[in-house]
């Protein structure tokens, strides 16, 4: 929703304010013109413009303010329609199936209500906008009309200056209107530069810059060590991550596993430096990765997230996207996932994916990511439960296909189902943000006070 935000205002910046501030200048000199003509042809009409300018002058700022304040509100008002619009649509499923529908509907017009309070109230001072400089008019025009007639009374006019003045003044009610309505209107948009200069200096910004560039072939061994890592995702919550400490060897394989809320994904976060970490040190093959340029740090890793993720475009694309790789390459890895079948009736590697990896079931996508895990060249590898949305035989399958595709690799698997993760070097076990064991899982079953061997047997809920 951010992005979306930012990507609307930066379109105002960037396409509206240019066009309403050409608008602008020209209704200002054409207005100005006016002026300078009624002025010209009856000077005596400079006693009645300088009350009227005072007039002017309050009414338009009194509008401005309330005007530019009701646009924050109807801009406010519209982000939870565009919100709950979205979560209407991916949550489709579930409001049907629990019978939702109303109680959505409801809310979705509460949204819309606030949101049009705002647009009526909007329409509501330009016609209390629009009223005043009517009159205003009205009132020039009869001023010029009066002056005209004191001064062929006096013998004094010159008809066809009289006649020029008059006919300015006739459109000087639409020119007020103008210069006050694009005036306010850029104004209004300037709102779009206040939100962009907040987004790009007081939104939070992943921190880009580097002390030092890895070796070319970093990480070489795959050894991951924590050392009294502290995280805090935001002021005011808990810690996340308090004083975690271990240490894989190369080409280990770690299970992690822990209660909800436990900090199992907090892991992957400060590793891959999502969250910067309050304090301590993450080092792979000894190299700090605080110290490195983020873009270095990610393309050296590969992670397969618990929520699978894929790009709009081709299967070939999100498999291998700079292309480094043969068809060949790329079809084995399918083959290895299961997922060969379903790619050839989608129509092979060129088939599209829409935006989230539409048409593919959530298992699917998922099988997709651990693919273009293994066809990466990453020497560490993060699995958040690759497999939670598939069948119990397709699990099995796949866990051997892990087991043997990254068998040169370090993995850190983090487990939603335990027997997924026995077969592991060693077992790391968290709880309350804090690494509480950190053993071979028969050393830790063997132990009846473990917290492993609780979560094994189902003593304490996960």
């Amino acid at each position: 929703m951010v992005n979306f935000c930012a990507s609307f205002h930066q379109f105002c910046v960037d396409d509206s304010l240019p066009f309403l501030l050409n608008i602008l200048l020209a209704q200002t000199f054409g207005l100005l013109g006016t002026v300078v003509i009624c002025c010209y042809g009856l000077p005596w009409i400079l006693i009645l413009l300088i009350p009227l300018a005072f007039v002017y002058y309050y009414i338009q700022k009194y509008y401005r303010h309330t005007s530019r304040d009701l646009k924050r509100i109807a801009s406010v008002s519209l982000s939870p329609v565009y919100a709950h619009f979205a979560e209407t649509v991916n949550g489709v499923g579930t409001i049907r199936a629990l019978r939702q529908t109303q109680r959505f509907e409801e809310e979705n017009r509460a949204h819309l209500d606030a949101n049009q309070r705002a647009q009526f109230a909007g329409c509501a001072v330009a016609q209390w906008l629009g009223l005043r400089l009517q009159l205003m008019g009205v009132a020039m025009v009869t001023g010029v009309a009066f002056i005209a007639v004191l001064q062929h009374h006096f013998h004094t006019a010159n008809p066809g200056l009289i006649g020029l003045a008059i006919s300015y003044a006739l459109a000087v009610t639409g020119q007020l209107s103008g210069v006050v309505t694009m005036f306010t209107e850029t104004e209004k948009q300037m709102v779009s530069v206040e939100r962009a200069e907040h987004y790009s200096h007081h939104v939070p910004h992943e921190r880009q810059w580097h002390t030092l560039s890895p070796p070319p072939f970093w990480p070489i061994q795959g050894s991951v060590s924590f050392q009294r890592v502290c995280l805090q995702f935001r002021p005011g919550l808990p810690p996340a991550l308090q004083n975690v400490t271990f240490e894989t060897k190369p080409v280990e394989k770690i299970g992690i596993v822990g209660r909800t809320g436990s900090g199992k994904s907090s892991l992957f976060q400060a590793l891959f430096r999502l969250t910067e970490i309050e304090s301590g040190s993450i080092c792979v093959d000894g190299i700090n990765v605080g110290h490195l340029h983020l873009t270095e740090l990610r393309s050296r890793l590969a992670i397969i997230p618990q929520d699978p993720f894929l790009f709009s475009g081709s299967i070939r694309d999100n498999l291998d996207p700079k292309h480094l790789l043969s068809s060949s390459e790329v079809w084995a890895a399918v083959e290895k996932c299961h997922m060969k079948a379903t790619i050839e009736r989608l129509g092979g590697l060129s088939a599209v994916l829409s935006e989230g990896g539409r048409p593919l079931s959530v298992g699917q996508r998922q099988l997709l990511c651990l693919a273009r895990a293994m066809l990466s060249s990453a020497k560490v590898i993060c699995i958040d439960e690759a497999t939670a949305c598939v069948d119990l035989h397709t699990d099995q399958l796949l866990q051997a296909t892990i087991r043997t595709e990254f068998a040169q690799h370090t993995v850190l698997t983090i487990a939603h189902r335990i027997r997924s993760i026995l077969n592991s070097d060693r077992v790391l076990v968290m709880n309350e943000g804090r690494a509480v064991e950190f053993e071979s899982p028969n050393n830790l079953l063997q132990n009846p006070r473990s917290l492993f061997y609780a979560l094994v047997h189902g003593q304490e809920s996960r």
